[in-house]
Formats: C-alpha cells, sequence, structure tokens
C-alpha cells in the first residue's frame, strides 16, 4: 500500500504523540504531552496516515544553532518515527526527502537514536557527546580565586537570569540552540514521568560582583547501602560566564550531603571540568555520538561560519539527494568573512555532502576523514591547512535533547 505524506495540522497532534509513544516506547502522560505539545510546530511538520491512524511523522522545529563564529538559522529535526506496522515500506526515506526537499535553512541538525540511519541522508557526525559518572569521594577540585553566592531558587524567580546567562555564553559554543520562551519552557519542565525516582529539579545560580553569572540545574536521587548514604546527582546542565562562577557551582554539585556521585549525561570534549579535577580518571567519562548536522543549501551554509585560519580552497562536492549542491565551489574565509561560490576550477580537495557536515562545527576534522578515506586530497599539501581552517578553538557540544 502506497502512503502518501502530507503537511500535518493541529489537529494531527493526539495521533503524532501515540506513534512518539509507541516508537519510542515511552511513558506519555498529560504533562508530557503538554511539553511536547509547546514545541511543536505542525506547519514544519509531515505525516503519513493509514485511514485515521498517524503511520509516520517527522518535523522540523525553528531555531537558530551557534557554528563557528555567527549563529544560522537550523532546521531542527526532531519527533521521527515510524510505527512498527508500517516498517520497511520505505516512509522513513520518504520523511527524509520531502523534508529535505522543503527546509529553507541552510542546515538541519538532529539528535539519531540508531547513528547509523542519517549518513544516507546526508547528515555528517558533528560533535561529540561526553558522558560522566564521577565518584565524588575521588575527586577534588581547587578554590575559586572569587567565590560568590549560590542560591536555590524557584524557576519562575530563576528562568530570566537563566535565560540572560545563556545567551551571553551561547554565541561561542558551537552546537548550541537558541532557546525563546517556548524553549525555555520545554527545557525547564519537569513532569513526573522523567525523573525516574530523582527529586523535582534544583536550579541553582551563582551570583559574582556583577551579579548572577552562573547556573546549574541538577536533581539528586536517595540510595543507601549497608554501609550508608550512596545517593546519586544528576546534573542537566552547568552553564557560567566565567571560571568562578563555574568552579564554585561544580563543588557544590560535588559535594551534596548524603550523595557519592554525580551522572553527567552530555557534555563536551573541552568542558572545563576535565581540566580542573585532580583526578580525571575518576570522573568516568565516556564519548559517545552527538549532533549530526545535514548542509541543505551548500554556498549559504559554507559562507555563514567563520574559519580558524584563512582558507582559499576548491572542494568538489557530490550530494545525491539535493543535486544543487553537487559540483565544484570556492571557499574563501578568514575569522571574519566568508564567501562560497561555484567554480569551474580545478579542485583541490573531493567529499560528499556528509563529510562537509561532519566539519561544519569545527569538531569533525577533514584530515581525519582523509585518513578514513572520506575525503580525497586532489592538489598536494592542501588538505591540513583546510582542516586547521573548517577548525575551531572552542569543540562543539549539545547539552540538550531536541
Amino acid at each position: 500500500m502506497d502512503l502518501a505524506l502530507r503537511p500535518g495540522t493541529p489537529a494531527d497532534w493526539p495521533g503524532i504523540a501515540q506513534l512518539m509513544q509507541m516508537t519510542f516506547h515511552a511513558s506519555w502522560d498529560d504533562e508530557l504531552d503538554q511539553v511536547k505539545h509547546g514545541i511543536f510546530e505542525p506547519d514544519r511538520a509531515l505525516v503519513a496516515t493509514d485511514g485515521d491512524e498517524v503511520v509516520g511523522h517527522a518535523v522540523a522545529l525553528t531555531r537558530r544553532l551557534t557554528v563557528p563564529g555567527a549563529t544560522v538559522p537550523a532546521a531542527h529535526v526532531s519527533m521521527v518515527g515510524v510505527a512498527p506496522t508500517h516498517r520497511r515500506r520505505g516512509l522513513l526515506t520518504q520523511l527524509m526527502h520531502r523534508q529535505l526537499a522543503e527546509v529553507p535553512e541552510p542546515v538541519a541538525v538532529l539528535w539519531a537514536t540508531e547513528s547509523q540511519i542519517y549518513p544516507r541522508f546526508g547528515y555528517g557526525l558533528a560533535s561529540w557527546r561526553v558522558s560522566c559518572s564521577i565518584e565524588t569521594r575521588e575527586v577534588r577540585l581547587p578554590e575559586p580565586a572569587e567565590p560568590g553566592r549560590l542560591r536555590t531558587v524557584p524557576v519562575e524567580q530563576a528562568r530570566p537570569e537563566l535565560a540572560r546567562v545563556f545567551e551571553a555564553v551561547r554565541p561561542g559554543r558551537p552546537g548550541w540552540s537558541d532557546r525563546d520562551d517556548r524553549w525555555w519552557s520545554y527545557r525547564l519542565a519537569d513532569p513526573a514521568s522523567h525523573r525516574q525516582g530523582s527529586t523535582t529539579r534544583r536550579i541553582t545560580i551563582h551570583e559574582g560582583s556583577a551579579g548572577v553569572d552562573g547556573y546549574a540545574l541538577w536533581r539528586a536521587r536517595s540510595k543507601w547501602s549497608d554501609t550508608g548514604p550512596n545517593g546519586e546527582v544528576s546534573v542537566d546542565e552547568v552553564v557560567a560566564i566565567n571560571p568562578d562562577a563555574y568552579l564554585t557551582l561544580w563543588r557544590l554539585l560535588l559535594s551534596i550531603d548524603l550523595t557519592r556521585s554525580v551522572k553527567v549525561w552530555a557534555t563536551g570534549l573541552d568542558d572545563p571540568l576535565l581540566h580542573l579535577v585532580d583526578a580525571p580518571r575518576r570522573l568516568g567519562t565516556t564519548v559517545g555520538d552527538g549532533l549530526f548536522v545535514r548542509i541543505v543549501d551548500l554556498p549559504a551554509a559554507l559562507a555563514a561560519r567563520r574559519y580558524a585560519v584563512p582558507v582559499d580552497v576548491v572542494i568538489e562536492v557530490t550530494d545525491p539527494l539535493r543535486p544543487a549542491n553537487t559540483g565544484r565551489w570556492r571557499v574563501t574565509g578568514d575569522a571574519e568573512k566568508a564567501t562560497c561560490t561555484r567554480t569551474e576550477e580545478p579542485a583541490d580537495l573531493a567529499c560528499g555532502i556528509t563529510e562537509l557536515g561532519a566539519a561544519y562545527l569545527g569538531g569533525t576534522s577533514l584530515a581525519a576523514l582523509a585518513a578514513a578515506g572520506r575525503v580525497r586530497e586532489l592538489r598536494p599539501e592542501t588538505l591540513a591547512p583546510v582542516a586547521a581552517g573548517f577548525g575551531w578553538p572552542v569543540a562543539p557540544s549539545a547539552i540538550e535533547i531536541f
């Protein structure tokens, strides 16, 4: 049976929510439904129905993404799923192909539940996610030079300050996405079904001499062993404008009474905590895949970001799903400006659109991709300087699921 795709409508939400519950094996409730519904954009959704049942769905959410030296409009792809009864009929392929054909932003970005799926649609692994399982009795942090005041505050009281601190930090962090009121409501929502036996979310802010300059979102779970308290702290995010605020917040999180461990699901490869503790091995770090980036409009995307060192290179690109991206492109740029124009000049490098997506945030080296045989150097001694230019001093990271 051929199932045609159509644009979503507000009336589709209950069916989409039911599909998401089935696809992701989630315990859905009214509170969680309201949280998800708050960010839903029906006019940017695609649905497939079989009778009255929604059996396939994908949506592109409207946000801006920080990239090296700039921010760009980015389609944040989310809520992608196909009903178990309708798998292997090509629905996911139809959804991805049509969405790519209709996305107006220069790039699209997503978290992959199955990392082998999305590269075939041109998405490249652009950031790495560092998780920590910290043995708090085994690590020590230095004293901050100027410790400030810490306060744990209610959500509504803290929200304006959280937004101000986040916006002060976000423009310098590739991989972070902007948050309007809807997205702050989504981030700070605390449905009981997500707590997994832990407390409600705590919000602790740090006040320095110039006012609030950092915050931590966290929760704790009570555990006991035969030898006493063995509780666990779960950290959602720590954002700080300066090192003292960051250090003071982490000193608190690693010393919560009756706890012996701290879990961090997502931080970056260059998180300062990795360099602050006296026993880095006791952080229990693991590395997994983070954001996947798909370049949709190649000249717009490569001209929008900045380059760590000057580049002037011709790249031959292949893109089976977006033929307008296929061809030779001359990229010139530095830390201040960039251009990308079609050219007939001989190419210096050659790669697919997936590889450019992987390198786009500055965290996946073109040289590393070349070593894997995924980028070809066509003109000798071109790769190294171009790889340096596509890099960036701050490693990309992503601290929230969308």
